[in-house]
């Protein structure tokens, strides 16, 4: 394993992180029925090869994701990882949730202290009429000096003017999660917020590096412009590994191989990697990706349950696979849906969690049109 520094925390970080967002669930059952013994197992198995990040949340899972981990890390696991969890903003409605949440995690973790700790997934509207407006600051401040947590962070998911805002709008910041990719270079943070941070001495820890698995997963067209010296998962890996700013690349694995692989591929991890014949290489595939990527959804799932029953991910990754599958194809998958998107009464609830800021209430109206096209000229043959 490869480690880095965490800004100027003084900690070194492994290369890899372990993201406990997706984790193997049994057989047929609802994403909270996480299968602990192959879970536990991956997560041992990769702290045993060196990954000493492991990255949860207090919703993951469907809340599942903490306990699990909590499991996971006794027997000694606990003392040799830096652990990171997140405090849930959206759900602090009065200062003294903040200590509601934060013991109940600890609780939830069977620990004593978070090494890691983030204010979740912040905007600039969760910014000011959360954590200001609720001074939870001043409480993670407090929570920090009596060593319940030992760093202090935030997640993101907004614009760049909005990162730099919060990057700038506190003193006490210690790192920050942001999503990143070699796709993602002009959303979110932004490679300018990224360099923003690490200037100011933050460790910088990335998700969504496959952008929800999509950069795993690619259309021929795409991955046709990628060299096949490595596979389209380690390009975007190393084109985060390359980067100076980066502390830590997150990855939420589901199976033991993709552990393996993960494993195998941060071994060979450095700053400055690639070269810039092979840096144009991956400018040219965004390109190519741009022009076809239909929904940025990455499969979170933060805007699940729909109150209407739609499996919103799944339509969209039914709607974005346009690109590969045939009609044919696209009409069968449509067709398997419990609701299809036309149930969509447009009440936003999914708009106003969802971190890529997407759209659905305009959306639905529009897949089920173009799905209802095909289906058309199907029926005409």
């Amino acid at each position: 394993m490869q480690y880095r520094k965490m800004g100027n925390t003084g900690v070194e970080v492994s290369a890899l992180g372990f993201g406990c967002m997706r984790m193997p669930v049994l057989e047929g059952q609802p994403d909270n029925c996480i299968d602990e013994a192959r879970a536990i197992g991956m997560i041992r198995h990769a702290i045993d090869s060196g990954v000493n990040y492991i990255d949860t949340a207090y919703f993951y899972h469907h809340e599942a994701s903490e306990p699990l981990v909590g499991k996971a890390l006794r027997d000694g696991y606990r003392e040799k990882v830096n652990l990171a969890t997140k405090m849930p903003v959206f759900s602090v409605e009065k200062e003294e949730d903040f200590d509601f949440f934060l013991n109940n995690q600890l609780e939830r973790l069977q620990t004593d202290h978070i090494d890691f700790y983030l204010m979740h997934a912040l905007s600039l509207d969760s910014w000011k009429n959360k954590v200001l407006k609720f001074d939870l600051l001043t409480k993670a401040q407090k929570a920090r000096a009596e060593g319940k947590i030992r760093y202090l962070g935030f997640s993101f998911h907004d614009n760049e003017a909005a990162f730099l805002e919060i990057l700038n709008g506190f003193d006490g910041w210690d790192f920050c999660q942001i999503q990143m990719n070699y796709i993602d270079v002009e959303n979110q943070a932004t490679l300018r917020g990224l360099e923003a941070a690490h200037k100011k001495g933050l460790g910088v820890v990335i998700m969504e590096p496959l952008l929800g698995g999509k950069l795993a997963n690619l259309s021929p067209q795409v991955k046709n412009t990628l060299d096949v010296s490595r596979t389209p998962v380690e390009w975007a890996l190393d084109f985060l590994w390359n980067r100076p700013e980066v502390s830590v690349v997150l990855s939420g694995m589901g199976s033991e191989e993709m552990v393996e692989q993960n494993l195998e591929y941060a071994s060979r991890s450095s700053v400055g990697m690639l070269d810039a014949a092979q840096l144009e290489m991956l400018a040219g595939t965004r390109s190519v990706y741009q022009k076809m990527a239909l929904v940025p959804c990455t499969g979170c799932a933060y805007c699940m349950p729909c109150p209407f029953g739609l499996d919103i991910p799944g339509i969209y990754e039914i709607y974005n696979q346009t690109v590969n599958d045939s009609r044919e194809v696209t009409v069968k998958k449509y067709d398997s849906l419990a609701k299809q998107t036309d149930a969509c009464r447009a009440c936003r609830k999914c708009e106003g969690i969802c971190p890529q800021h997407i759209e659905s209430s305009t959306l639905m109206p529009v897949i089920h049109e173009k799905i209802s096209a095909m289906k058309a000229e199907l029926e005409k043959k």
